[in-house]
Protein backbone atom coordinates (compact mmCIF):
# COMPACT_ATOMS: atom_id res chain seq x y z
CA UNK A 1 0.00 0.00 0.00
CA UNK A 2 2.77 2.42 0.98
CA UNK A 3 4.64 1.68 -2.25
CA UNK A 4 1.46 2.33 -4.26
CA UNK A 5 0.97 5.66 -2.47
CA UNK A 6 4.55 6.84 -2.88
CA UNK A 7 4.45 6.13 -6.60
CA UNK A 8 1.21 8.03 -7.03
CA UNK A 9 2.43 11.07 -5.11
CA UNK A 10 4.74 11.80 -8.01
CA UNK A 11 1.83 11.95 -10.44
CA UNK A 12 1.70 15.08 -12.55
CA UNK A 13 -1.42 17.14 -12.03
CA UNK A 14 -3.79 16.75 -14.95
CA UNK A 15 -7.28 18.09 -15.75
CA UNK A 16 -10.08 16.20 -14.08
CA UNK A 17 -11.59 13.52 -16.30
CA UNK A 18 -15.32 13.86 -17.00
CA UNK A 19 -17.58 11.53 -15.05
CA UNK A 20 -19.16 8.58 -16.76
CA UNK A 21 -22.64 9.16 -18.16
CA UNK A 22 -25.60 8.18 -15.97
CA UNK A 23 -26.00 4.41 -15.81
CA UNK A 24 -29.27 2.52 -16.23
CA UNK A 25 -31.35 2.08 -13.05
CA UNK A 26 -29.16 4.60 -11.21
CA UNK A 27 -29.82 8.25 -10.47
CA UNK A 28 -27.28 10.88 -11.57
CA UNK A 29 -28.19 13.22 -8.72
CA UNK A 30 -25.89 11.61 -6.18
CA UNK A 31 -22.61 13.17 -5.15
CA UNK A 32 -19.22 11.98 -6.28
CA UNK A 33 -17.56 10.55 -3.18
CA UNK A 34 -14.27 12.29 -2.45
CA UNK A 35 -11.57 10.37 -0.58
CA UNK A 36 -7.86 10.50 0.22
CA UNK A 37 -5.50 7.57 0.85
CA UNK A 38 -4.53 6.49 4.36
CA UNK A 39 -1.42 4.48 5.10
CA UNK A 40 -1.63 4.04 8.86
CA UNK A 41 -4.29 1.75 10.31
CA UNK A 42 -5.42 0.86 13.80
CA UNK A 43 -8.21 1.67 16.23
CA UNK A 44 -6.45 4.72 17.67
CA UNK A 45 -5.73 6.17 14.26
CA UNK A 46 -9.31 5.56 13.15
CA UNK A 47 -10.67 7.18 16.31
CA UNK A 48 -8.54 10.26 15.65
CA UNK A 49 -9.82 10.42 12.08
CA UNK A 50 -13.41 10.42 13.34
CA UNK A 51 -12.66 13.15 15.86
CA UNK A 52 -11.40 15.31 12.99
CA UNK A 53 -14.59 14.87 10.97
CA UNK A 54 -13.47 12.02 8.73
CA UNK A 55 -14.64 8.43 8.28
CA UNK A 56 -12.22 5.57 7.52
CA UNK A 57 -13.18 3.53 4.47
CA UNK A 58 -11.95 0.66 2.34
CA UNK A 59 -12.70 -0.29 -1.26
CA UNK A 60 -11.82 -3.57 -2.96
CA UNK A 61 -13.08 -5.96 -5.63
CA UNK A 62 -16.12 -7.91 -4.48
CA UNK A 63 -14.42 -11.13 -5.53
CA UNK A 64 -12.23 -10.79 -2.44
CA UNK A 65 -15.27 -11.95 -0.43
CA UNK A 66 -15.82 -15.11 -2.50
CA UNK A 67 -15.62 -18.28 -0.42
CA UNK A 68 -13.85 -20.02 -3.30
CA UNK A 69 -10.21 -18.83 -3.39
CA UNK A 70 -9.95 -19.62 -7.11
CA UNK A 71 -12.58 -16.96 -7.82
CA UNK A 72 -10.65 -14.20 -6.09
CA UNK A 73 -8.78 -12.01 -8.55
CA UNK A 74 -6.77 -8.85 -7.96
CA UNK A 75 -8.56 -7.04 -5.16
CA UNK A 76 -7.48 -3.42 -5.90
CA UNK A 77 -7.76 -2.83 -2.18
CA UNK A 78 -7.47 0.82 -1.19
CA UNK A 79 -7.50 2.19 2.35
CA UNK A 80 -9.18 5.57 2.31
CA UNK A 81 -10.58 8.40 4.38
CA UNK A 82 -13.81 10.19 3.49
CA UNK A 83 -15.38 13.41 4.73
CA UNK A 84 -18.10 12.85 7.33
CA UNK A 85 -20.19 15.82 6.16
CA UNK A 86 -20.28 14.57 2.58
CA UNK A 87 -21.21 11.02 3.58
CA UNK A 88 -24.01 12.32 5.79
CA UNK A 89 -25.30 14.48 2.93
CA UNK A 90 -25.31 11.47 0.61
CA UNK A 91 -27.16 9.34 3.13
CA UNK A 92 -29.84 12.02 3.44
CA UNK A 93 -30.27 12.12 -0.34
CA UNK A 94 -30.64 8.37 -0.78
CA UNK A 95 -34.01 6.94 0.09
CA UNK A 96 -33.37 4.17 2.60
CA UNK A 97 -32.76 1.27 2.43
CA UNK A 98 -31.41 1.73 -1.09
CA UNK A 99 -27.91 2.95 -0.25
CA UNK A 100 -26.31 -0.48 -0.75
CA UNK A 101 -27.97 -0.97 -4.14
CA UNK A 102 -26.83 2.39 -5.55
CA UNK A 103 -23.52 2.95 -7.29
CA UNK A 104 -21.50 6.15 -6.80
CA UNK A 105 -18.54 7.75 -8.59
CA UNK A 106 -15.43 7.77 -6.41
CA UNK A 107 -12.44 10.09 -6.72
CA UNK A 108 -9.26 9.49 -4.72
CA UNK A 109 -7.22 12.69 -4.39
CA UNK A 110 -3.75 13.37 -3.07
CA UNK A 111 -5.05 15.23 -0.03
CA UNK A 112 -7.92 17.23 1.39
CA UNK A 113 -8.79 19.97 -1.11
CA UNK A 114 -6.16 18.75 -3.58
CA UNK A 115 -6.78 18.97 -7.32
CA UNK A 116 -4.45 16.01 -7.96
CA UNK A 117 -6.60 13.03 -8.91
CA UNK A 118 -4.85 9.76 -8.06
CA UNK A 119 -7.52 7.29 -9.03
CA UNK A 120 -11.21 7.22 -9.86
CA UNK A 121 -13.93 4.71 -10.55
CA UNK A 122 -17.42 3.60 -9.61
CA UNK A 123 -18.17 1.90 -6.30
CA UNK A 124 -21.05 0.09 -4.64
CA UNK A 125 -21.50 0.44 -0.87
CA UNK A 126 -21.42 -2.92 0.86
CA UNK A 127 -21.62 -2.04 4.52
CA UNK A 128 -21.80 0.85 6.95
CA UNK A 129 -20.40 -0.07 10.35
CA UNK A 130 -22.04 1.89 13.18
CA UNK A 131 -21.46 2.15 16.89
CA UNK A 132 -24.07 -0.09 18.53
CA UNK A 133 -24.78 2.43 21.31
CA UNK A 134 -24.58 5.79 19.56
CA UNK A 135 -25.36 4.85 15.96
CA UNK A 136 -22.42 6.93 14.74
CA UNK A 137 -20.68 5.76 11.58
CA UNK A 138 -17.40 3.99 12.35
CA UNK A 139 -16.28 3.02 8.84
CA UNK A 140 -17.46 2.34 5.31
CA UNK A 141 -16.94 -0.61 3.00
CA UNK A 142 -17.19 -0.28 -0.78
CA UNK A 143 -16.66 -2.59 -3.75
CA UNK A 144 -15.39 -1.51 -7.15
CA UNK A 145 -18.32 -1.47 -9.59
CA UNK A 146 -16.62 -0.86 -12.92
CA UNK A 147 -18.70 -1.27 -16.06
CA UNK A 148 -18.88 -4.92 -17.08
CA UNK A 149 -18.12 -6.25 -13.61
CA UNK A 150 -20.62 -8.80 -12.36
CA UNK A 151 -21.68 -8.20 -8.76
CA UNK A 152 -23.87 -9.96 -6.23
CA UNK A 153 -26.36 -7.45 -4.87
CA UNK A 154 -29.19 -7.70 -2.35
CA UNK A 155 -31.83 -5.56 -4.03
CA UNK A 156 -34.65 -4.20 -1.82
CA UNK A 157 -38.21 -5.15 -2.77
CA UNK A 158 -40.93 -2.51 -2.54
CA UNK A 159 -44.64 -2.89 -3.20
CA UNK A 160 -47.03 -0.57 -5.00
CA UNK A 161 -50.75 -0.55 -5.68
CA UNK A 162 -51.86 -0.97 -2.06
CA UNK A 163 -54.64 1.60 -2.50
CA UNK A 164 -56.25 -0.53 -5.24
CA UNK A 165 -55.58 -3.99 -3.81
CA UNK A 166 -58.91 -5.92 -3.47
CA UNK A 167 -57.54 -8.13 -0.70
CA UNK A 168 -56.48 -5.18 1.43
CA UNK A 169 -59.86 -3.48 0.88
CA UNK A 170 -61.52 -6.60 2.27
CA UNK A 171 -59.53 -6.33 5.47
CA UNK A 172 -56.59 -8.52 4.61
CA UNK A 173 -52.98 -7.54 5.15
CA UNK A 174 -49.77 -7.83 3.19
CA UNK A 175 -47.44 -10.58 4.39
CA UNK A 176 -43.88 -10.06 3.16
CA UNK A 177 -41.71 -13.17 2.82
CA UNK A 178 -38.76 -11.32 1.29
CA UNK A 179 -37.53 -7.77 1.83
CA UNK A 180 -34.57 -8.22 -0.54
CA UNK A 181 -33.64 -10.50 -3.41
CA UNK A 182 -30.09 -11.39 -4.37
CA UNK A 183 -29.12 -10.91 -8.01
CA UNK A 184 -25.98 -11.31 -10.05
CA UNK A 185 -25.85 -8.03 -11.94
CA UNK A 186 -23.53 -6.23 -14.35
CA UNK A 187 -22.42 -3.16 -12.43
CA UNK A 188 -24.04 -0.84 -14.99
CA UNK A 189 -27.44 -2.57 -14.56
CA UNK A 190 -27.75 -2.77 -10.78
CA UNK A 191 -31.37 -1.87 -9.92
CA UNK A 192 -31.73 0.42 -6.94
CA UNK A 193 -34.96 -1.39 -6.02
CA UNK A 194 -37.49 -3.86 -7.36
CA UNK A 195 -41.14 -2.79 -7.47
CA UNK A 196 -43.91 -5.40 -7.33
CA UNK A 197 -47.50 -4.44 -8.12
CA UNK A 198 -50.11 -5.89 -5.73
CA UNK A 199 -53.06 -3.88 -7.09
CA UNK A 200 -54.79 -7.03 -8.45
CA UNK A 201 -54.24 -9.37 -5.52
CA UNK A 202 -57.19 -10.73 -3.56
CA UNK A 203 -57.18 -12.67 -0.28
CA UNK A 204 -54.77 -15.65 -0.51
CA UNK A 205 -53.21 -14.31 -3.73
CA UNK A 206 -49.49 -13.77 -3.83
CA UNK A 207 -46.51 -12.84 -5.98
CA UNK A 208 -43.59 -15.15 -6.62
CA UNK A 209 -39.97 -14.75 -7.60
CA UNK A 210 -40.87 -15.84 -11.13
CA UNK A 211 -43.25 -12.87 -11.43
CA UNK A 212 -40.47 -10.28 -11.18
CA UNK A 213 -39.50 -8.49 -14.38
CA UNK A 214 -35.95 -7.16 -14.44
CA UNK A 215 -33.29 -6.36 -17.02
CA UNK A 216 -32.38 -9.42 -19.08
CA UNK A 217 -28.77 -9.27 -17.87
CA UNK A 218 -29.77 -9.88 -14.23
CA UNK A 219 -29.69 -13.38 -12.79
CA UNK A 220 -31.73 -14.26 -9.71
CA UNK A 221 -29.57 -16.18 -7.25
CA UNK A 222 -32.27 -18.45 -5.87
CA UNK A 223 -32.60 -22.20 -6.07
CA UNK A 224 -36.35 -22.00 -6.57
CA UNK A 225 -38.08 -19.22 -8.52
CA UNK A 226 -41.47 -20.56 -7.44
CA UNK A 227 -41.04 -19.31 -3.89
CA UNK A 228 -43.35 -16.50 -2.73
CA UNK A 229 -42.23 -12.93 -2.17
CA UNK A 230 -45.51 -11.71 -0.64
CA UNK A 231 -49.08 -12.80 -0.03
CA UNK A 232 -52.38 -11.14 0.92
CA UNK A 233 -53.66 -12.98 3.97
CA UNK A 234 -56.89 -12.70 5.91
CA UNK A 235 -56.69 -10.85 9.20
CA UNK A 236 -57.99 -13.84 11.20
CA UNK A 237 -55.52 -16.69 10.86
CA UNK A 238 -56.30 -18.52 14.07
CA UNK A 239 -57.62 -21.76 12.61
CA UNK A 240 -55.24 -24.75 12.36
CA UNK A 241 -56.00 -25.00 8.64
CA UNK A 242 -54.97 -21.41 7.94
CA UNK A 243 -51.83 -21.77 10.03
CA UNK A 244 -50.85 -24.88 8.10
CA UNK A 245 -51.39 -23.10 4.78
CA UNK A 246 -49.17 -20.22 5.85
CA UNK A 247 -46.38 -22.52 6.94
CA UNK A 248 -46.65 -24.48 3.73
CA UNK A 249 -46.43 -21.36 1.54
CA UNK A 250 -43.33 -19.97 3.24
CA UNK A 251 -39.87 -20.72 1.92
CA UNK A 252 -37.41 -22.09 4.49
CA UNK A 253 -35.62 -19.17 6.05
CA UNK A 254 -32.47 -18.08 4.27
CA UNK A 255 -29.71 -16.13 5.91
CA UNK A 256 -30.62 -12.50 5.34
CA UNK A 257 -27.86 -9.96 4.70
CA UNK A 258 -26.87 -7.65 7.53
CA UNK A 259 -28.55 -4.29 7.25
CA UNK A 260 -26.59 -1.84 5.21
CA UNK A 261 -27.53 1.00 7.55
Amino acid sequence: MAKWWRSLRTAIQSPQQPLSPPQPFQSSRYHTIQAIPREVVGSRVSAREREQGRIPAVVFSQSLLDINPSNRYTSRKRLLTTEKKQIQAILKSVELPFFCSTTFPLQIRAGTGSSVLLESGTVLPIKIHRDEKTGKILNLVFAWADEGTEMKVDVPVVFKGEENCPGLKKGGHLKMMRSTLKYLCPAEHIPQKIEMDISNLDIDDGLFMRDIEVHSSLKLLSKNENMPVCKIVATNLDTPESTALNLESSEPAEKQPAECL
